[in-house]
Formats: C-alpha cells, sequence, structure tokens
C-alpha cells in the first residue's frame, strides 16, 4: 500500500496545477476548482492501481474532473453563477490590460453549455487532440467538433459584443 500511496502522491504532485487551473476554467471560482480536483483526486485515488496501468492516466483523471464540474453545475444551475468580476481570484503580477482579457475571457467560458466549456478548455487550453477529448468526455469526436463549433461561435459573438461596448 505504501508503494501506491507514493505513488499516487507524485502524480498528484506533478498534476495538480494543471488540474486546478482546467477546473477552474470549467467552474469559474477558484474556491470551487480546489473541491473538484479534491474531489477527482480521492475518486482516482480509490482506483489507483487499476489507474495507473492505464495507457493515458491524466484522460482518466479529467474525465472524473468533468463529470464533478457537470455535477455541481446540474445541482446549482438555478443559484446566480460567479460574479462578473470574481473576488476570490488569486492576485498576479500581470498588468490592467492582461487582467481585464482574463475577465472577460472567463465571462464568455461562463455562458457556454458545460459541454462546451468543457470541450473548448480540454482542446485550447490543456492542449488535447479531438480524440483525447472525446476520450476525457465519454463521447464521439465528431461531439467533440460539432461542440467545439458551436462554442467558438458563440465565443466569437461574446467577443464582438465586448468590442462594439468599448
Amino acid at each position: 500500500m505504501h508503494v501506491v500511496t507514493d505513488d499516487f502522491h507524485e502524480y498528484a504532485t506533478r498534476r495538480a496545477e494543471p488540474l486546478h487551473r482546467a477546473a477552474y476554467l470549467l467552474c469559474g471560482d477558484w474556491h470551487l476548482a480546489d473541491d473538484l480536483v479534491q474531489e477527482a483526486l480521492v475518486k482516482t485515488f480509490r482506483h489507483w492501481n487499476r489507474v495507473r496501468r492505464t495507457d493515458n492516466p491524466d484522460a482518466y483523471v479529467r474525465r472524473i474532473l468533468v463529470n464533478e464540474a457537470n455535477r455541481h453545475w446540474r445541482r446549482n444551475r438555478l443559484r446566480p453563477g460567479p460574479a462578473a468580476y470574481p473576488a476570490d481570484e488569486p492576485a498576479t503580477a500581470d498588468g490592467v490590460g492582461l487582467v481585464n482579457d482574463r475577465l472577460a475571457l472567463l465571462q464568455a467560458l461562463q455562458r457556454l453549455a458545460p459541454r462546451q466549456r468543457a470541450t473548448v478548455v480540454l482542446r485550447f487550453f490543456e492542449g488535447l487532440s479531438e480524440r483525447e477529448t472525446a476520450d476525457a468526455l465519454g463521447c464521439s469526436e465528431g461531439t467533440v467538433k460539432s461542440q467545439t463549433s458551436r462554442a467558438l461561435r458563440t465565443l466569437s459573438t461574446f467577443f464582438e459584443l465586448e468590442e462594439i461596448a468599448r
């Protein structure tokens, strides 16, 4: 059991930052992102012997993470979403323009349907291929393509409106 624990600890430590970033982009809230990652890692640990023998443990963990984000969204869909300017975002050394760009991107991502948001986050922020994204979401590559297309169309409309408002 000790070897499994050490092996899992090494994996979780190495993947924590990318998982938190993906979770934040999925949900738009740093505290909720922490909860989602923690739940995903707990579920991964329960099945670690099997997970570590797979070709791609990251795909397994990403799928859990997306499922947890979707579960949270379904439970809380009637509650208001995150504030337009989240107060709980960690301080960064970015310039004002970069912070504004990040906030605009977060707002735009929050307008997407959960599956579209997951597709965009996995494809463009995590750098997964269409096949890897399909595996992580448990769907076909065609679904990934159509969800990505719809998401990009929505995002382009949002950013066109943002530019007009400036």
